[in-house]
């Protein structure tokens, strides 16, 4: 798997969510609405979510193991730090 593209579009004002991103996966998947956002330890990707009808979060994409996660993190947080001011 070879993350192709990534999108990053920051989010102004205050609040923990600093930019939405969108990936391309080997030039043929998309997945949009990841989330950057601050944590306490500092930034984080939070994949895309769904709100359940019993008031949770559960996401609707997500990597199946570490390495992945780890592959996307890196391409997003990468790219959200390569932006202009």
């Amino acid at each position: 798997m070879k993350i192709t593209d990534v999108r990053v579009r920051r989010v102004e004002g205050e609040t923990r969510l600093k930019a939405v991103a969108s990936i391309t996966i080997d030039e043929a998947f998309a997945v949009h609405e990841l989330r950057i956002i601050e944590g306490n330890e500092g930034l984080f990707v939070a994949m895309p979510s769904r709100k359940t009808s019993e008031g949770t979060f559960r996401d609707i994409a997500h990597p199946i193991n570490a390495e992945t996660r780890k592959k996307v993190e890196e391409a997003v947080l990468e790219a959200y730090n390569n932006l202009e001011e």
